[in-house]
């Protein structure tokens, strides 16, 4: 029993040392990485916070992860259908925008996206996520706290978090970006 809670003690210290420091910008390549414990100005969800704020409507809820392209080579005739994206049931999903730069495109259709599920309201409190030990969450939240949105919060896990426990999915659509396609 004392080897086992060493072990798990071992085991913890490792998890939080493995943990990045936060960066001053935004993270711009090997998005899909160990991600900082924080991220300042925001608040940092757990699943238990997340599943909380979504079953008492107190947040809106925004996946950022990008859409998988139309294969490259596969002929113009034949239909193609991405995989399903299955997200927190009644979020939007603004494919693309948690990259660490962003095309001027890209950046307007960010904000009208935060404009249009926010009502313009800035004060409403906006979560952003998409997998596990993934930076463009991160980038997401920490580019609405730049325009200037002040209740943000980051759920670093993710679905990957929320499907692990067993909590409610649907499938998503993305909201229409420049240039998508099917």
């Amino acid at each position: 029993m004392k080897a086992t809670k060493r072990l798990l003690g071992l085991v913890l210290l490792v998890g939080i040392a493995a943990a990045p420091e936060e960066p001053s910008g935004y993270r711009t390549d090997e998005y899909l990485a160990p991600t900082p414990s924080t991220l300042h100005g925001a608040t940092v969800l757990g699943t238990d916070q997340a599943h909380d704020l979504w079953e008492k409507r107190q947040a809106i809820f925004i996946d950022v992860l990008p859409r998988p392209p139309r294969p490259a080579g596969l002929p113009a005739s034949t239909i193609w259908r991405p995989k399903p994206r299955l997200d927190v049931p009644g979020s939007i999903w603004l494919p693309d925008t948690g990259y660490g730069a962003l095309a001027p495109v890209m950046e307007a259709y960010f904000e009208r996206g935060l404009e249009g599920v926010t009502a313009g309201d800035r004060g409403r409190l906006i979560v952003f996520y998409c997998k596990a030990e993934c930076w463009m969450s991160w980038n997401a939240a920490k580019r609405a706290l730049a325009l200037g949105y002040p209740r943000v919060a980051w759920y670093p896990d993710g679905m990957d978090g929320w499907v692990a426990r067993g909590l409610p999915t649907e499938a998503r659509e993305p909201v229409p970006r420049p240039g998508m396609t099917e």
